[in-house]
């Protein structure tokens, strides 16, 4: 089989699956061409020329996993919950992790420029004073229940609003 026809042919499909694992229309264009890339280089290895499809697919899916497992480990996005919780925290054992941690608290800082006075208390009792939930509740005279559920809501829309300026 010649390799444009198997380009044109299975183009779509390894598309489809590039897009369902990976989420981004650029990257699984990306991951369509490298996954071209890997096969023809292969092609001569594959016994049965009929099951090319199912071989293609099965190169695409494995080559946007990878991609993703390196995404993860090389980009990452720093506003995990357990992260917010550690940032009133801060490391004197290493100079790397202060830095780090001054850093994020400043991309915090600036996301936090147009949240509402109150989210912005909340949050700051939270993470800068490793105030509980009771704690900021008493000091605010609000149920705790409210101040859990606005914190949540607070650190979500940080995260989304972070997440957004990061992956622009």
């Amino acid at each position: 089989m010649e390799y444009a026809a198997i380009y044109t042919t299975y183009y779509d499909r390894l598309f489809r699956v590039s897009l369902a694992i990976i989420r981004d229309r650029q990257l699984a264009e990306d991951n369509v061409q490298e996954t071209f890339i890997k096969a023809f280089k292969k092609l001569d290895d594959l016994e049965d020329i009929q099951k090319v499809g199912a071989w293609l697919c099965v190169i695409a899916s494995r080559t946007a996993i990878d991609f993703i497992r390196r995404e993860k480990k090389t980009k990452g996005y720093p506003m995990e919950l357990c992260m917010l919780d550690c940032l009133g925290k801060e490391a004197r054992q290493n100079v790397e992790e202060e830095v780090g941690v001054c850093f994020l608290k400043e991309i915090i800082k600036e996301a936090l420029e147009d949240f509402s006075g109150d989210d912005q208390k909340m949050l700051a009792l939270k993470m800068d004073k490793g105030l509980k939930e009771r704690e900021i509740a008493e000091a605010l005279k609000m149920h705790p229940s409210t101040v859990k559920s606005k914190i949540h809501r607070a650190r979500r829309k940080l995260k989304e609003r972070i997440e957004f300026e990061w992956s622009a």
